[in-house]
């Protein structure tokens, strides 16, 4: 397989024949997978039912091999579906454009293979009985497959994908990944043609500018701001075997990839141009300059496809300024665990990662993601795993409970759930219980933000993004459906949201509207003592990637206890900037609780690496 470390940082050059030998794809004793039987039609099933089973599956009846129909023009089109038996809820999918003239299924012998071992699905795009016509006549079957794929009641996908065309089917989807761009991960074509230079031009110069969706609010952007164009998305990119007419696509991508002039060569890729040291890109302001457009003159295997494009992860598909490209995490490699435990009766899963960097009592950062995100989408979307890495804490990453769907799920039985991961890791895990920290996104946030009113003494602090908590009129706060009253207790707090966040969180705390932001700081502030007034500065203390972050800090004696950041240039999902920010803050509190439940605080501006510098507050 493709080493991603040396993939993502271009460090040796890989041969080959090593890659091929890895894989076995010359090995007599590996036995050739198995056809596909008939498939069975998604046209006119009904939504499955949910199966509580197992935690975080897809409904063992939605397994297996499907073909949905599409009415294109007053023709009729199909694509296929494959969903290996252990796929998750929003699980990644590769979408596969097959080429002229093959059984679709005899051709997905090894991508279902593929699939099975990923724990992934597959979405598959077919010609139409006299074959694939050009990118334009194919433009509404891609679209209409597209749509359904992405949003339908029978599977659910990760949100951003991967795609892979064949032959004459390379064009049509490539099409599609030129107009939607933020919503692909990565891409490779086989044997292509490429798209013609007129069609990439009428793409390349459109802008995105600070529309949201839904209930969001729209970003305004200043006087003289720079709009992202399309072609400056950056998209990594495989392209084996192109015919000469791919020139165009190939010139479209290395420039949308911001990459060297001049490429090199590096084994099972070919020649490979890196993204270039110093990139402004906005899809690599955080992860740096990890893109490629990558030409191979040689026949690859799907395995060799799929580690290429799995080397890379990305979140936000619909507004620009939050769209990231990273890195996938390797649950292998770092050790991430998958476990379950039984939560009032339903099976629930979590992800553990306990670092190589983490010492004898760790501290511990339960994480608790946003609405229908489970916690294998929110370990890369954050990247939470790679804070932990490089900071040496203990990861708990929670999943959600099947919700309003049974292919979706959302926050249920919180409190109960944060008791039982507590007691496991308490009496399974190396950890300092004075240092438990929580975070989370959006409905997480919430959860976060609920723990702070109602039970502070579960956390040395907490830091989440993207929704607050205040108690109502009757004091209380609403959790699983159950009033908590507020505990009217001080613990330090920092929140962060975005100028396209939640109509809730519109403006800011001096703008005169009363809002979700102005109930959560009056609250905080009155358990520490403080008013608005004793803000650090009233204009925002400045950084982050073109200035994006605005950030207010509130101090008891010189230790922070309440701080508020603002992103200009993000909606309502959040980016992996800000978890750093996050745990900057964290990791400077503990707490110690007696047996009458009173709590202790303390502030270290080591973070506890010096024992002189630990002050209660």
């Amino acid at each position: 397989m493709i080493d991603r470390r040396q993939l993502l940082r271009g460090t040796a050059a890989l041969a080959v024949s090593t890659a091929l030998a890895q894989e076995g794809l010359a090995s007599p004793a590996i036995a050739a997978p198995a056809r596909l039987g008939l498939p069975r039609p998604l046209d006119g099933r009904p939504a499955p039912a949910y199966d509580y089973s197992r935690a975080n599956r897809l409904p063992r009846e939605m397994t297996g091999y499907w073909t949905k129909s599409f009415d294109v023009g007053g023709g009729t089109r199909t694509a296929k579906v494959y969903i290996s038996s252990e796929t998750p809820i929003r699980s990644y999918y590769t979408v596969v454009a097959v080429p002229d003239g093959v059984d679709t299924a005899e051709f997905l012998r090894e991508w279902r293979d593929i699939a099975d071992r990923r724990q992934e699905g597959l979405f598959v795009l077919e010609p139409a009985e006299g074959g694939w016509r050009g990118p334009g006549e194919e433009a509404a079957y891609v679209e209409a497959a597209m749509a359904f794929f992405q949003s339908n009641p029978y599977f659910s996908v990760f949100g951003l994908h991967y795609l892979v065309g064949y032959g004459a089917g390379a064009p049509p989807l490539e099409a599609w990944a030129v107009a939607h761009p933020l919503r692909v991960i990565s891409q490779a074509y086989v044997d292509s043609a490429g798209l013609d230079p007129s069609y990439l031009a009428s793409y390349a110069g459109r802008v995105f500018d600070g529309e949201t969706e839904g209930t969001y609010t729209d970003v305004v952007f200043p006087d003289g701001f720079d709009l992202i164009t399309y072609q400056q998305v950056v998209l990594p990119t495989w392209y084996v075997n192109p015919k000469p007419s791919a020139a165009a696509s190939l010139a479209y991508w290395k420039k949308a990839n911001d990459t060297v002039e001049r490429g090199s060569h590096e084994g099972t890729l070919g020649t490979v141009f890196r993204q270039r040291r110093g990139s402004g890109r906005w899809m690599t302001s955080h992860a740096g300059p990890i893109s490629q457009v990558a030409v191979r003159h040689s026949a690859v295997h799907p395995r060799q496809v799929v580690d290429f494009l799995t080397a890379y992860t990305r979140y936000e598909n619909f507004f620009a300024y939050g769209n990231q490209l990273y890195e996938r995490a390797d649950y292998d490699r770092l050790r991430v665990r998958v476990r379950t435990m039984v939560v009032n009766g339903f099976v629930r899963e979590y992800l553990v990662h306990v670092p190589r960097s983490a010492q004898r009592k760790a501290p511990v950062l339960f994480v608790w993601p946003g609405n229908s995100q489970t916690d294998r989408v929110f370990l890369d979307a954050t990247q939470w795993w790679k804070v932990a890495e490089r900071e040496g804490f203990v990861l708990v990453v929670v999943c959600e409970q099947y919700s309003n769907s049974s292919v979706s799920v959302s926050h249920r039985d919180s409190n109960a759930f944060f008791q039982q991961l507590r007691n496991v890791m308490v009496t399974e895990y190396s950890v300092d219980p004075s240092r438990f920290y929580s975070t989370g996104q959006s409905a997480g946030s919430q959860v976060s933000q609920n723990f702070a009113v109602a039970f502070p003494s579960y956390f040395a602090a907490v830091a989440s993004t993207s929704s607050t908590a205040a108690p109502n009129g009757a004091d209380t706060i609403s959790m699983d459906g159950l009033a908590y009253p507020a505990s009217h207790q001080a613990i330090p707090n920092y929140h962060i949201y975005g100028s396209g966040d939640l109509g809730s969180l519109t403006g800011g705390l001096w703008d005169g509207v009363a809002n979700n932001l102005d109930s959560w700081a009056s609250y905080h502030l009155s358990n520490n003592g403080l008013t608005l007034a004793d803000v650090d500065t009233l204009d925002g203390r400045v950084s982050g990637f073109h200035g994006r972050f605005r950030t207010w800090t509130w101090s008891d004696r010189a230790i922070p206890v309440l701080k508020l950041t603002k992103n200009l240039y993000r909606s309502h999902n959040t980016t992996a900037e800000e978890p750093p920010m996050l745990w900057d803050f964290l990791k400077h509190y503990s707490r110690e609780v007696d047996a009458s439940g009173n709590v202790v605080r303390y502030y270290s501006e080591s973070a506890f690496r010096d024992p002189r510098d630990k002050k209660r507050i």
